[in-house]
């Protein structure tokens, strides 16, 4: 090739972005993120089922979706991010898609506890190459008065990924069994696998993104200038109890509504996933409309939004956990029970998706190019360990202490030993809804550290990103 054509080729390997290609792009990004939560939250939805079947209490359910997943996922979570400041970001994407859709569909097999404990340490080390490159990418995908939106888009994943898991697993599960529901959401994300790898572009590659000397920072660097941002950690650690939070709740409520309220399979779980996907949705879409709208005036609106929005839920969730069992009039509509609770429910539901947005335009605000999947990372690592790991997981265990507590038994083992997960006696059943229900409200409480940290960081964040912007 002579010179000339060389620089133009160059040249032309150089060009931005068509609008259309990013916005494909982002759309292809926003299904793999929702394929994440699909076979991150499936177990929720199976979890009575899985429970009987493998003879389960809740505690060992809580390991499941808690630190047995995300162990794995958030001490992967920053090698996978080093290796996306310098790497190719599509080609590691693709990649854990296919592993932990692989590793979903291996929970279809599982036999018993051990089994399907490491078909979900599987799961969680396939996720945790999604997320920290994925940041990063959009991050250079879109300028930066858009990132807000752009992030939050993405982060729909979550709620839509919630509801196709719900909806999917309930009706799945109630037609073809608990297996099924696992190969089912598992088998097409090995598949979109392939589609990912072969159609999203690597601008590094393309030569539109220029790092030092090729290089991103070095982890001690990174964590030196993440040190330098009080405001960075201020909103790490208010993203981190509002999911301790969440991750504990959501993975549990599906049983909440079939002991207290006596919902069936298919029925709490079409009704979690449509009040899933309409309140999250929106909160998400709002929470980035507003913080790149807000920040444009004022840039502590990145804290002020979510602390205002996790306020106002606060009463709905309380409401929503005491409706009492039975049918209810409700604008003159007779209601069961169940769907009365889910409707308080949809409120902090959308109130507290409102987050994503401004935290995470934050964080990418916060941190300069080369280090912001590591700064993504650190969060995760972080939010994923107590919020995803220790949700579940102390959720289960104040279940089954409360319930012992009400059957009047000694401890949580002599519960199990009078009260098997497959009993059928009422005042075993009384005292599993009653446990669990204690359980979500006391551990909601934990909220106020939120506030104290959102209060905190909307204190320090303005100087923290005018210091970023100069390159500090």
């Amino acid at each position: 090739m002579t010179t000339t054509g060389t620089a133009n080729a160059a040249s032309a390997a150089s060009q931005p972005l068509t609008k259309s290609y990013v916005n494909y792009a982002l759309a292809m990004l926003l299904v793999v993120y929702t394929l994440n939560f699909v076979d991150r939250q499936i177990v929720a939805i199976l979890g009575e089922d899985i429970k009987a079947a493998l003879d389960l209490d809740d505690t060992q359910f809580g390991l499941l979706g808690g630190l047995a997943f995300a162990l794995f996922y958030t001490v992967l979570g920053i090698p996978i991010a080093r290796l996306a400041e310098r790497g190719n970001r599509v080609r590691i994407i693709s990649i854990a898609l296919a592993v932990w859709s692989g590793f979903t569909a291996l929970c279809g097999v599982a036999t018993s506890f051990v089994q399907i404990l490491l078909f979900r340490i599987g799961v969680g080390v396939g996720e945790a190459g999604c997320t920290p490159p994925a940041h990063s990418l959009i991050s250079d995908y879109v300028p930066p008065e858009k990132r807000a939106s752009a992030l939050a888009l993405y982060s729909m994943g979550v709620p839509i990924g919630t509801f196709a898991g719900f909806a999917l697993g309930a009706v799945i599960a109630e037609n073809f069994g608990w297996r099924a529901a696992f190969f089912a959401v598992g088998i097409p994300g090995v598949l979109l696998a392939f589609v990912t790898w072969f159609t999203l572009k690597e601008p590094r590659v393309l030569g539109l993104v220029q790092q030092s000397g090729g290089h991103g920072a070095n982890f001690g660097d990174a964590l030196k200038e993440l040190s330098r941002k009080p405001s960075y950690w201020y909103a790490v650690l208010a993203a981190t109890v509002i999911s301790f939070i969440g991750y504990g709740h959501a993975y549990f409520l599906p049983a909440y509504l079939a002991r207290t309220h006596e919902m069936g399979l298919q029925e709490r779980g079409l009704g979690m996933a449509v009040m899933v996907l309409i309140a999250g949705v929106l909160g998400t879409w709002a929470g980035g409309r507003m913080a790149d709208r807000a920040s444009q005036r004022d840039t502590r609106a990145y804290m002020t939004l979510p602390a205002i929005a996790f306020v106002l839920g606060a009463p709905f969730f309380v409401a929503g956990m005491l409706v009492p069992a039975g049918d209810h009039v409700l604008l003159g509509m007779t209601l069961s029970s169940g769907y009365v609770a889910l409707l308080f429910l949809a409120i902090p539901t959308a109130l507290n998706s409102i987050w994503y947005g401004p935290i995470y335009a934050s964080i990418q605000g916060l941190a300069r190019p080369h280090t912001r999947a590591t700064a993504v990372a650190v969060m995760f690592f972080i939010l994923n360990l107590v919020g995803l790991g220790l949700g579940p997981t102390i959720v289960g265990v104040l279940s089954d202490m409360f319930a012992a507590q009400h059957y009047g038994a000694a401890d949580a083992a002599a519960f199990k030993a009078v009260c098997p997960p497959r009993s059928p006696d009422a005042l075993c059943l009384a005292a599993q809804a009653e446990g669990l229900k204690l359980s979500l409200l006391w551990s909601a409480t934990v909220g106020v550290l939120a506030l104290v940290f959102f209060v905190l960081g909307r204190r320090t964040i303005r100087e923290d990103l005018e210091a970023t912007a100069r390159g500090a």
